[in-house]
This record gives C-alpha cells, sequence and structure tokens, in this order.
C-alpha cells in the first residue's frame, strides 16, 4: 500500500512516531533527509533482524522518486511484513509539495 506525500508530511508535521526508513545511498542521506532512519536498499536483507519486531506494525519507506522503496516494500512483503508502505513520488515529490505551501 502507497502513502502521499500529503500525508506523510502531515503526520510528520504532527510529530507521529513512525517507523520511517530512507532506502537512499549514504551520500544521498547526508544531501538531504526527512529524518528516517537510514538502511540502503542493498543492505535491507541484513536489516530484517531489526526489523522483525515491525512484522505487523506500519513501516513507511522512502528513497528518491520512490522507485527504490517500492522494491524495498514488495521485499518486506514478501519477507512476510504485512503493512509496507512506499512513499510515492520520494523525497522529490516531498520536497516540491514544501516549496509549494
Amino acid at each position: 500500500m502507497d502513502i502521499t506525500v500529503e500525508e506523510l508530511k502531515e503526520r510528520l508535521d504532527k510529530g507521529e512516531d513512525l517507523h520511517f526508513y530512507d532506502v537512499r545511498e549514504e551520500y544521498e542521506y547526508e544531501e538531504d533527509n526527512l529524518g528516517a532512519k537510514l538502511i540502503p536498499l542493498g543492505e535491507l536483507p541484513d536489516h530484517l533482524d531489526e526489523l522483525a519486531p515491525l512484522k505487523d506494525e506500519e513501516i513507511i519507506i522512502h528513497c528518491r522518486s520512490g522507485a527504490r522503496s517500492g522494491k524495498a516494500a514488495k521485499f518486506l512483503e514478501s519477507q512476510g511484513y504485512t503493512n509496507v508502505r512506499n512513499v510515492l513520488g520520494g523525497i522529490l515529490a516531498y520536497r516540491q509539495l514544501e516549496e509549494e505551501a
């Protein structure tokens, strides 16, 4: 299931405690991040133990444009995660939303 940048921004602005992950590379994260925990896509399989307690919790994943986070969401779903949400448009859409505000 996907999540829009509008819904994500609203929830971040409210200060909700989210299970929020960024699957971009470290250099991208250092340039610009939304406060999500960084787990680069290629390292995701190595973090399954850490993520295991969240199998039935909502997990929100984003990347630059939504492509890598879509792959990450499919991977987690294949591992039995039941509520993974991909941020449509990624950080690019999020920043565009902020500029329009």
